[in-house]
C-alpha cells in the first residue's frame, strides 16, 4: 500500500525466503483455469503485430507469484488478521494524507481563481500512490476486509472502537478520491456484507447514501450527481467512446486479440466513424473496461477463462461458508471478505481496468489465497469425518 517498487522488492526476497526454507510450495485449486488464462495472455502477445509492446504484461506475471507466496505461508488465522489489521491501518494513514491533500487542493484552486470542482476532476487526491484510482481501489479493499473482520469474526478484542474509527477514516478518502465505479462497487460489496450481518440494515444503506449526499460538501455531491447528469468535464461520454472502440476491436479480432497494450496503440483506428473528432476530453490508455480490454487484447476465449476463474472462486468461497463448523467461525470472514471482493472486482470492472494495477492486483491475489485458506479449514473436518465413519463402523 506504499507503492510498486516496495511491494515487488518485498516479494522478491519473500519467494527466495520460502524457496530456502523448504518449505512445499502449494497454490490454491484453481490452478488449471489460471494457469489457462497467464498461457492465454502469452499467447497473445506472441502472436501480436507487435510482441515487444506486449512485454509489460508478461513480465506482470512476476505478481501472480503473490498467490504462491501467500497461501504456502499464511497458515495459521493470528498473521492473517494481523495481515488484514495492518492493511486497515496502512489505509487509514493514507486516508489521513489525503484529507490534507484534499485541504491543499481547496487552497490551490482558490489561488488559482478556479471552480474548485472543476480543478478538482483533473487533480484529485492520491493518498501514498501517484493516482487517485489506485488509491481509492485499495482503500476499498481495505475498507471490504476490515468491514469483514468487525462483522464476522469472533475475536475482535477490546479495541474495536480503533478499527471502527480506522473504517470511517477510510470511508472519507475513498469518498475524497471521487472515482464513481469504485464508489458502487464498494456499495454493491457493502451490501453483500451487510446482508449477511444483519439483514434489516440493508434497508438502512440507501437512507445512509442519501444522508451522505445531503451532508457532502458540493464538490463531493457534484461528482454524485455526475453518475446520472454529467457535466463536460465528466468521464461518462468518453466512457462511451472506449468501449464502442473496444467492441470493433473484437469484432475485428474475436480469438487472440490485438495483444497486449495494443488497444491502447491502435485505438485510432478502430474509432467508429460516426463519433466526431476531436473526441471527449479523458485517458485513452486503455478500454475503461476490464472486460473488454481483456477480450480486445487477448480474445473472447481468455475472457471466457478469466470468468470461469472467478465463478469457481465464488463457488468454492460459497460452499465453505456452507460447510463452515460452529468450531472454525472464525473464518467466516475470511470467506465472507473474499466474496466481497470479488464482487467489488466484478462490478469496478465495468468502468475500470482494475486488475490491470499491480498493486491492486498484488491485494486482490492475497485476498484470494486467505479466502481458500478459510476453504481448507471448512472442507478438511469434512473429509476426516467421512475418512473415519468407515473405519468406525
Amino acid at each position: 500500500m506504499l507503492g510498486i517498487a516496495p511491494s515487488q522488492i518485498l516479494l522478491a526476497l519473500a519467494l527466495v525466503a520460502l524457496l530456502l526454507s523448504g518449505e512445499k510450495l502449494r497454490l490454491p485449486p484453481i490452478k488449471l483455469p489460471l494457469a489457462l488464462f497467464l498461457l492465454g495472455t502469452i499467447i497473445a502477445v506472441i502472436f501480436s503485430s507487435n510482441p515487444a509492446a506486449g512485454l509489460p504484461q508478461i513480465r506482470k506475471i512476476y505478481v501472480f507469484l503473490q498467490l504462491l507466496v501467500a497461501f504456502s505461508l499464511l497458515r495459521e488465522l493470528k498473521y492473517i488478521r494481523w495481515l488484514v489489521l495492518t492493511w486497515a491501518g496502512f489505509g487509514t494513514l493514507s486516508a489521513l494524507r489525503s484529507v490534507v491533500q484534499f485541504t491543499g487542493k481547496i487552497q490551490q484552486a482558490h489561488a488559482a481563481g478556479k471552480n474548485f470542482y472543476d480543478y478538482y476532476v483533473g487533480e484529485r487526491v492520491t493518498g501514498f500512490m501517484s493516482h487517485w484510482y489506485t488509491f481509492s481501489a485499495q482503500e476499498m479493499f481495505a475498507l471490504l476486509m476490515l468491514g469483514s473482520f468487525l462483522f464476522f469474526s469472533t475475536n475482535l478484542g477490546r479495541r474495536t472502537w480503533l478499527w471502527v474509527v480506522c473504517g470511517g477514516l477510510m470511508g472519507l478518502g475513498l469518498i475524497l478520491g471521487e472515482m464513481r465505479g469504485v464508489w458502487i462497487a464498494t456499495f454493491a460489496a457493502s451490501l453483500y456484507l451487510v446482508w449477511f450481518w444483519k439483514r434489516w440494515l440493508v434497508v438502512a444503506l440507501p437512507v445512509a447514501l442519501v444522508a451522505l449526499f445531503l451532508l457532502s460538501p458540493g464538490a463531493i455531491r457534484e461528482r454524485f450527481t455526475s453518475i446520472v447528469r454529467p457535466s463536460r468535464l465528466d468521464s461518462n461520454e468518453f466512457r462511451i467512446v472506449t468501449w464502442r472502440t473496444g467492441l470493433r476491436m473484437i469484432e475485428a479480432h474475436p480469438w487472440l486479440g490485438l495483444g497486449p497494450e495494443e488497444p491502447r496503440i491502435q485505438f485510432d483506428q478502430y474509432v467508429p466513424a460516426d463519433i466526431p473528432r476531436p473526441l471527449p476530453d479523458g485517458s485513452y490508455i486503455h478500454l475503461h473496461n476490464l472486460y473488454l480490454e481483456y477480450a480486445a487484447e487477448r480474445g473472447i476465449p481468455v475472457l471466457l477463462i478469466f470468468l470461469l476463474l472467478v465463478a469457481k472462486m465464488l463457488r468454492d468461497f460459497w460452499r465453505a461458508i456452507g460447510n463452515l463448523p460452529s468450531g472454525r467461525r472464525e473464518y467466516l470472514f475470511l470467506l465472507h471478505g473474499a466474496v466481497a471482493a470479488v464482487i467489488a472486482i466484478l462490478v469496478d470492472g465495468v468502468t475500470n481496468v482494475n486488475l490491470g494495477d499491480s498493486e491492486l492486483l498484488s491485494m486482490f491475489l492475497t485476498i484470494i489465497a486467505c479466502g481458500y485458506l478459510a476453504v481448507e479449514q471448512a472442507v478438511a473436518p469434512v473429509r476426516e469425518s467421512r475418512e473415519v465413519t468407515p473405519a468406525a463402523a
